[in-house]
C-alpha cells in the first residue's frame, strides 16, 4: 500500500510538472507574439515571428495532446502570413487553419474558445474559393461560437465586431466593440490588452464615421 501510495504521489508531482511546464512555455510564446506585434515593425519584427513559429512548432511537438500549444502556433502562423511574400502566404494560412482544428479537436474549451476566434477570423480574412477557403457563414459560425465561450472576452468581442463591420453592419460592431472596450484586464497580458485597445478605438472611429 505505502509503495501505490508514493508512486500516486511520484505521478501526481509529474503532472503537476509538466503542467507548469506547458503553461510556462505557452505564456512565453503569449508575451513573444504581444511583443513581436506591437512593439517591433518591419525586418525585426518579421525576424521574430519566424523565430516565434519555430519556438511554437516546438511547443507542439514537446506537448502534442496540449490545445493551447496548437492555439498559439495558428495565432502566430496566422499572424506571420499577413507578413509573407504572396508566394508564401497562403502556406501559412493553411497551416494555422490545421493547427486551430488540431486545438478545436483536442479542447475547444482551451484558452476560453481561442480556437474558435482565431479560425474564425481566417474564413472572413482569406479569400474565398476557388483561391482559398474563406466563407463569411463559417466565420459567423466559428465566431459566435467563441462569443458563446466567451462572452465578455475583449478578443472575442472585437473580432466579432471587426467580422459585423466587413459585413457593413456598423450598428452592431459598434455594440460589440463597446463590449470589447469594457472587456476586464488580463493580468497576465498587458503589452497584448494595450494594443488590443488601440486597435478597438481606432475601429470604433471607423463605425462612428460610417453611422453619421
Amino acid at each position: 500500500m505505502v509503495k501505490q501510495f508514493i508512486t500516486l504521489c511520484v505521478c501526481a508531482l509529474m503532472a503537476v510538472s509538466a503542467k507548469a511546464d506547458l503553461m510556462s512555455d505557452v505564456g512565453a510564446l503569449q508575451t513573444g507574439w504581444a511583443k513581436a506585434q506591437y512593439q517591433l515593425k518591419d525586418d525585426p519584427q518579421e525576424k521574430a515571428f519566424l523565430a516565434l513559429i519555430q519556438q511554437a512548432k516546438q511547443a507542439t511537438k514537446t506537448y502534442p495532446n496540449a490545445a493551447e500549444a496548437w492555439i498559439w502556433q495558428g495565432i502566430i502562423q496566422s499572424t506571420y502570413a499577413g507578413m509573407a511574400s504572396l508566394f508564401d502566404q497562403m502556406d501559412f494560412v493553411d497551416g494555422a487553419k490545421a493547427s486551430l482544428e488540431k486545438a478545436l479537436k483536442l479542447d475547444d474549451k482551451a484558452m476560453h474558445g481561442s480556437a474558435y476566434t482565431s479560425i474564425g477570423v481566417l474564413y472572413y480574412k482569406v479569400p474565398g474559393w476557388p483561391l482559398s477557403f474563406g466563407d463569411d457563414d463559417v466565420a459567423a459560425k466559428m465566431l459566435k461560437k467563441a462569443l458563446t465561450i466567451n462572452p465578455n472576452g475583449i478578443d472575442s468581442n472585437y473580432f466579432y465586431a471587426d467580422y459585423l463591420a466587413e459585413q457593413d453592419d456598423y450598428k452592431q460592431a459598434k455594440n460589440f466593440l463597446l463590449k470589447a472596450k469594457a472587456a476586464p484586464a488580463r493580468p497576465h497580458r498587458p503589452i497584448a490588452d494595450e494594443g488590443r485597445q488601440r486597435e478597438i478605438a481606432a475601429l470604433l472611429k471607423t463605425v462612428n464615421e460610417e453611422l453619421r
